[in-house]
């Protein structure tokens, strides 16, 4: 079959394969390809990836294009798909003659701008370690401005694509930015010179390289996580997830998988540890999992010789005093021979070598940095080894990545961190491609998301893997729910108990509430003991002889709640059994705690009481010791974040709704009671943080600043499904503001938000800048908006879908007044629905869109419902791309407006014609007190018009000009002119 026949025959095929994943990223590397072979010519380039147009379109318009121009650019195409694709995405793709590119003669450059076009695909790699070295050199040279380097490094753009924008920029200026930007590269690549000599490996070291790759590969075939249930392949189930970068200017920064080693976002140029840290069931286990496959096959770090890979669970249990040599060919791969030659390579090489440690949360020991020990060869207890490895002090200059709690790394630990991911869990393109992943009958994964799409509840769970996973798993109970579908976490963790149990005897088809609890009840409640046991010890995985102690039989372990243990069995002489997932764990614990008739009565106010540790002369009487005693740190205390989950299940189960299914199980009255002892510790818990807002400064509003525990304390209340409970919690809640800003709030938080604030007796502020809420977390909080004055949402990874589910919304409450969306994924789609917005509301005050990719097109948009705003006071446009044309439309929009007081267009491309359409709404608003204008491209005649606009207008007290195209002299002139003019 012909390339041509073969792109038209798999067009839905190829659109499906590109745009999956839900990033632009392999579309992106197939038009470099196709640039650099010459089958697309610059403006094909520029037409396919225009602004503002949908992933799936783009990918259309070059399945069209690439068709349209014959045969051999066809062959080109599917071979650019085979290289970009990974393997699992190949599967029932036929990409035609296998030696169609090496058949084709590349093309020779004759200038520097071709050359950089023919060379794209490896630039791409190259620079994205360097991209601040480039623009340096760039700015140096007067090829950039500084405003041109901040387009390149706007926090939206993953390092792969600032990289793009890099060369695009610097074809756009010509053959003089080509040659300075080939220059630089020269000068970069000659210090690379010496480690390739490093690489010629002796004989020993690449048989050992051989050998561990062969090891890290067969570690990493299946997915590692959920024990592997299932034997699914890591290539045929891996979804990417969102990861992000938290810089100390507060913005985030977008990741791909191989920036998490790379130079992007360093903090700390003299450390090399990176830490990978999320919530539990996030994904960080599984991404570090796949950074070894792809490692093993050379597809990803490719400058790392060696990789070690850690368990810090499996570390926790080695007693031995080890070298570090022996921690290594222990804990990973022996090697057949030359042990001391591999290990001098080591030492003399670092750079070349990774270290992984998954799990620090489930590290017993905390951090600490008191005891150094600096030598190799020396022996030493493995927490020694792995701090002093963690903090540099033992082998310096050596890689190393770390996963972890976020709670788990004190500020001990972060002072030696290179920089921290964050693992944020999946997009809804993600979850989409999970769920198709996972089912192999298209029809049966298009139920299961059409199930999602319609219960944002659960949608808003799935962000979370581990429930996307338990998801499909259990998609059978999912589809037969109906209306009863899983509301809250409890509903899910409930689904996975019948889902086994069903499994365990298929013919069995009992409904939740049918008895089948109270069936296997005996199973339940001896595997919950072990749960709680483990939990109040820190323990997560149990000998054989621990599960004979609890009675727990074969025919238990059979169900699949708990599965072998096979690297800690391995070392030593018994088998070794782990629950499936750490919050299993804690679910089957709460069970446990609920059920159990005969409890200690102070088990629920202990454990709720995790979060504040205050307590004192706690005994060892279940879970009484989970709390650390003052002045003591055990090491076997149970950690926070693992009992703050278990106190979630407990509020859940002890709802009404679960009432009927436990009642079987349990004596009415021991339910009642505990449920009573929930509320209380809710209560208090609820009060101890209202207790703590301060009294207003004279002037400002009450405000609350909220605690991560405060968010865990309403998730809690959520749990328990009744509203008179989330009536009560907030009633007395009296505050204007509530700044929940870095709480780590996502869509499923959002849902227990909304639930209880919508209860708020007065309208507030609601602050959630910095946070994942994304555009199903909007969705979510949209039941609560009624009762917001204003909504602050920076730094959301929120996109135009989300604004129009808001907006729908927002138009219908009557206390909605203020919107904050600065650094967002924004685009001139939005502005159609905030201009509706901004006609339909009469009381709507503030608008703040800064930092996003808002144009021309989108400004003149806006402009359309400023023109009916007869309320708007506060307009802040900072950092788009709004241009001259752009400002004459807001301007003239806003010239008669008779509330406006505050208007920024810093940092959007402003020259003289759009300075003097500015200067007619000086001239006319006499409402209008401050203007914003830095860093734009004024000159002294839009300046002179302003100047003019002032004289006849006096309430306006400053306008800002600072990084405008001014000389010294003329700013010096133009501010002794007019007062109010700041430079």
């Amino acid at each position: 079959m012909s390339g041509q026949q073969l792109v038209l025959k798999q067009r839905a095929e190829l659109l499906g394969a590109l745009c999956c994943g839900g990033t632009a990223e392999p579309l992106d590397c197939v038009l470099d390809l196709l640039l650099s072979w010459g089958i697309l010519v610059w403006e094909d380039y520029q037409s396919i990836r225009g602004p503002a147009k949908p992933l799936c379109s783009n990918t259309r318009d070059l399945l069209d294009l690439v068709y349209s121009k014959g045969e051999e650019a066809c062959c080109l195409l599917l071979a650019a798909f085979e290289q970009v694709l990974p393997e699992a995405q190949k599967a029932g793709l036929c990409f035609g003659k296998a030696n169609s590119v090496g058949s084709y003669a590349k093309w020779t450059p004759t200038t520097s701008s071709q050359a950089l076009l023919t060379d794209r695909p490896a630039l791409v790699r190259k620079l994205r370690d360097h991209i601040d070295g480039a623009l340096d050199a760039l700015l140096e040279a007067g090829c950039f401005t500084s405003k041109d380097c901040d387009e390149v490094l706007l926090p939206v753009y993953t390092p792969s694509q600032k990289v793009r924008r890099l060369l695009d920029q610097v074809r756009y200026r010509g053959e003089g930015a080509s040659h300075v930007l080939l220059q630089y590269l020269q000068h970069i690549d000659v210090p690379s010179q010496p480690i390739e000599k490093e690489k010629q490996l002796t004989a020993e070291c690449l048989l050992y390289q051989k050998k561990l790759r062969s090891s890290v590969s067969a570690q990493s075939h299946f997915l590692g996580t959920y024990g592997g249930t299932g034997r699914l392949s890591l290539d045929d189930i891996f979804t990417e997830c969102l990861l992000q970068l938290a810089h100390d200017n507060r913005e985030i920064t977008s990741l791909g998988l191989e920036d998490v080693v790379g130079l992007a976002g360093t903090l700390n140029e003299e450390a090399d540890t990176v830490l990978v840290s999320g919530e539990a069931g996030t994904g960080k286990s599984t991404l570090l999992q796949r950074l070894h496959q792809l490692w093993a096959r050379g597809a990803l770090l490719r400058d790392i010789v060696l990789l070690f890979p850690f368990s810090c669970r499996k570390l926790s249990a080695e007693r031995r005093m080890l070298s570090l040599k022996e921690l290594l060919f222990l804990h990973c791969c022996w090697p057949d021979r030359g042990q001391d030659e591999l290990f001098q390579f080591i030492l003399d090489h670092p750079h070349l070598v990774l270290f992984t440690f998954d799990g620090l949360d489930e590290f017993k020991q905390n951090f600490t940095d008191e005891e150094r020990h600096c030598s190799p060869t020396q022996q030493a207890p493995v927490p020694m080894l792995l701090f002093n490895l963690l903090q540099g002090t033992l082998m310096k200059g050596v890689k190393k990545v770390v996963t972890s709690r976020p709670q788990a790394v004190g500020p001990a630990l972060k002072r030696y961190l290179r920089k921290e991911v964050l693992v944020k869990g999946f997009s809804p393109v993600g979850i989409d491609c999970f769920v198709r992943k996972h089912h192999n009958d298209p029809t049966t994964a298009c139920r299961v998301i059409e199930s999602l799409q319609a219960n944002t509840a659960l949608l808003g769970l799935c962000h979370i893997p581990v429930f996307c996973w338990i998801v499909s798993k259990c998609y059978k109970e999912l589809l037969g729910c109906g209306e009863g579908s899983p509301q809250t976490i409890t509903d899910v963790y409930l689904m996975v108990l019948q889902h086994f149990f069903q499994r365990r005897v298929p013919q069995e088809q009992t409904a939740l509430g049918k008895g089948w609890l109270q069936k296997h009840l005996d199973t339940v409640m001896r595997l919950g003991q072990l749960a709680l046991e483990g939990l109040e010890s820190s323990c997560y995985v149990f000998p054989e002889g621990e599960l004979q102690k609890y009675g727990i039989t074969e025919q238990d372990v059979n169900l699949g709640f708990l599965i072998h243990c096979k690297d800690l069995s391995d070392s030593t002489d018994c088998k070794h059994y782990e629950f499936l997932h750490i919050t299993l764990q804690c679910f089957f614990a709460a069970v446990h705690i609920v059920l159990n008739s005969n409890s200690n009565r102070s088990v629920i106010p202990k454990l709720f009481q995790s979060e504040c540790r205050q307590l004192s002369g706690l005994t060892r009487v279940c879970l009484g010791h989970c709390i650390d005693q003052p002045g003591e740190a055990d090491p076997n205390a149970a950690e926070t974040p693992n009992l703050q989950i278990t106190a979630k299940f407990v509020s859940g189960l002890l709802s009404q709704h679960h009432r009927g299914l436990l009642l079987q199980s349990c004596p009415a009255a021991s339910l009642e009671w505990k449920s009573k002892q929930v509320l209380k510790c809710l209560s208090k818990g609820m009060q101890r943080h209202f207790k703590s807002i301060p009294r207003p400064v004279e002037g400002e509003k009450k405000s609350m600043h909220a605690m991560p525990s405060f968010v865990w304390l309403i998730t809690c209340i959520y749990e328990m499904q009744q509203s008179a409970i989330a009536k009560d919690a907030v009633a007395k809640l009296e505050v204007e503001h509530l700044k929940l800003t870095y709480c780590n709030i996502g869509p499923v938080e959002c849902t227990a938000l909304a639930y209880v604030l919508r209860y708020l007796p007065n309208p507030v502020g609601l602050q959630l800048d910095y946070n994942t809420v994304g555009d199903v977390g909007v969705e979510q909080l949209l039941p609560c908006l009624h009762i917001c004055h204003s909504l602050y949402l920076r730094n959301n990874n929120i996109s135009d879908e989300g604004i129009r589910k808001l907006v729908g919304k927002g138009v219908h409450c009557e206390s909605f007044q203020k919107l904050a969306l600065f650094n967002n994924k924004l685009t001139d789609d939005c502005t159609k629905h905030i201009a509706w917005l901004l006609k339909t509301k009469k009381n709507f005050l503030a608008l703040r869109l800064g930092n996003n990719n808002i144009t021309s097109q989108g400004a003149e948009q806006l402009a359309e419902g400023l023109r009916y705003s007869k309320s708007l006071q506060f307009l802040g446009l900072w950092g788009n791309k709004i241009g001259d044309k752009g400002t004459e439309a807001l301007a003239d929009a806003l010239k008669d407006s008779t509330s406006l007081i505050w208007l920024s267009l810093v940092d959007n491309s402003v020259g003289n014609t759009g300075a003097c359409a500015l200067a007619e709404l000086v001239k006319r608003c006499t409402t209008l007190t401050e203007l914003w204008l830095n860093q734009n491209n004024i000159g002294r005649d839009g300046v002179e018009c302003i100047i003019h606009a002032l004289e006849v207008n006096s309430s306006v007290k400053e306008v800002w000009l600072r990084g405008n195209n001014l000389s010294p002299e003329e700013v010096e002139e133009l501010s002794q002119r007019e007062s109010r003019l700041t430079f």
